[in-house]
């Protein structure tokens, strides 16, 4: 019998080719974008029920209460939640997580995958899965690899040891991979029928992978070894130590350890899959209607062929006329248009805002915080008006500003209010003044979302002007802490 098998789900990916609605402040695995739920909350589900134990979680600091917060929706706990002090790329990541699940089971099976992807055939997938499992058990590295159905270049490509026709989930040697190719070879590829795509989903052992890193990245290995050692407990989160994870080679799981392995197996898929790499790949996604085009959200097409038009703010609608080939992203603060065939060059629009210094290039309008989120409405030189949401429970800190004050009236709830050593309840239709310096704290302490404007007024309104007496979230000092 197999043993239970550990999800490893990684979501430290900034998205910036889905720009302007995937952003550096809350990237695409946390969107929804193709349905209810966000990538990352289909991927922890799809990963969930019989014969798989509770996933860990690999992310950055500052998604690390939104990992939770979107699990919780789906009564699903974590096992583990690493903190990467940085990106280090996918073999630090996996070997962090190795190391991890190795030290509460030894020898336990791991599946790594990413948390962006979509496999609308769940019960398929886990099957694949399941069919894999006694490969991994044997001392394999399995890597699974889906039917390829156009030429794509923005892929890798596995190579097979035999083919296949019915792309059975049956395991078998892994001949070689194949880097992303230009178009001519991607076509001779997909024609001769003994490729693959590389999804980037890995099962095997701690044990098979962990000496497969001894054996081929021991630099790797040891560094991450040493930041897993002297990682400290957070709340509920584990933070890799940084000083050695700084020096860290930034690579990835195949150049490290895959490419240079002999005991690799691949499983064809045969089923639906997406990366949702580009806009591209979200208009596919979405099912074109018979002109090929594609809306999300308020968004008309007029005579349009081969066209995503996605809004998403029910404030606008955008129409498109006579468009062909062209991808239409539109957002409150942000506007993408773009030709179809180069949506894989939206990146490059990131690089030139963020090259201007405009705040849009990495952060929404929405800012999200472990308590729930705010967005600014007006913004002039000594005042702001935002919307803030508060989550039912939940509480910001205990602080105060040395800039600003601020005003607050609830239109949604009702908010426990503390104002040096007042403390009252403000319900609908009622404010409550702070004034500069005085130490404040908001909480809902009911069971539906607390709305309120909040308006602030002073020389300096930078969400850095904050000192945290008290949080429950233990965050520190700074902007977000």
């Amino acid at each position: 019998m197999t043993r239970a098998i550990h999800p490893v789900l990684l979501c430290g990916g900034s998205g910036t080719r889905l720009w302007p609605l995937s952003r550096k402040s809350y990237p695409k695995q946390f969107v929804k974008l193709t349905g209810e739920e966000s990538l990352y909350q289909a991927s922890a589900r799809r990963l969930s029920g019989e014969g798989f134990a509770a996933p860990s979680v690999v992310t950055a600091a500052d998604f690390r209460f939104i990992v939770i917060e979107q699990l919780a929706a789906l009564d699903i706990a974590a096992a583990d939640i690493l903190i990467e002090p940085s990106a280090r790329n996918t073999a630090a990541a996996i070997c962090a997580a190795a190391l991890a699940l190795d030290a509460r089971e030894p020898g336990g099976l791991m599946l790594v995958a990413p948390s962006d992807h979509v496999i609308p055939d769940a019960v398929r997938f886990r099957s694949a899965v399941q069919a894999a499992a006694p490969a991994a058990e044997a001392g394999q590295l399995v890597t699974f690899g889906i039917r390829p159905d156009r030429a794509e270049t923005g892929y890798g490509w596995l190579e097979l040891s035999q083919q296949t026709t019915d792309f059975a989930p049956v395991p078998q040697p892994l001949h070689s991979f194949v880097e992303k190719p230009d178009r001519e070879k991607a076509e001779a590829l997909l024609a001769g029928g003994m490729h693959l795509w590389n999804a980037g989903i890995f099962l095997f052992s701690t044990t098979t992978v962990l000496e497969a890193f001894a054996t081929h990245a021991p630099e790797v290995l040891e560094i991450t070894r040493k930041a897993y050692e002297e990682a400290v407990k957070d709340l509920s989160f584990t933070r890799l130590a940084p000083d050695p994870w700084e020096t860290l080679p930034d690579i990835s799981i195949d150049y490290a350890v895959m490419e240079r392995a002999p005991n690799l197996t691949v499983v064809p898929y045969g089923g639906a899959w997406s990366d949702l790499g580009d806009w591209q790949s979200v208009w596919r996604e979405a099912g074109p209607d018979g002109s090929g085009t594609a809306i999300y959200g308020p968004a008309t097409p007029i005579d349009c062929q081969d066209t995503l038009l996605q809004a998403t703010s029910e404030a606008q609608q955008l129409v498109g006329i006579g468009l062909k080939d062209i991808i239409a992203v539109a957002m409150p603060d942000a506007v993408l248009v773009a030709h179809k065939d180069r949506a894989q060059e939206v990146k490059q629009a990131v690089a030139a805002l963020k090259a201007k210094s405009a705040p849009q290039a990495e952060t929404l309008p929405r800012d999200y915080r472990p308590w729930g989120w705010y967005e600014s409405l007006v913004i002039g030189p000594r005042f702001q008006v935002k919307r803030i949401v508060v989550n039912p429970g939940a509480a910001l800190s205990l602080q105060s500003h040395h800039h600003r004050a601020e005003h607050w009236i609830v239109v949604e709830g009702t908010a426990k209010v503390t104002v040096d050593s007042d403390v009252r309840l403000v319900t609908e239709n009622q404010s409550v003044f702070i004034p500069l310096g005085s130490k404040h704290r908001m909480e809902n302490p009911g069971k539906l979302p607390l709305t309120l404007i909040e308006v602030q007024t002073g020389s300096y309104l930078g969400e850095d002007d904050i000192i945290r007496y008290e949080d429950v979230y233990a965050r520190g000092q700074g902007a977000r802490g």
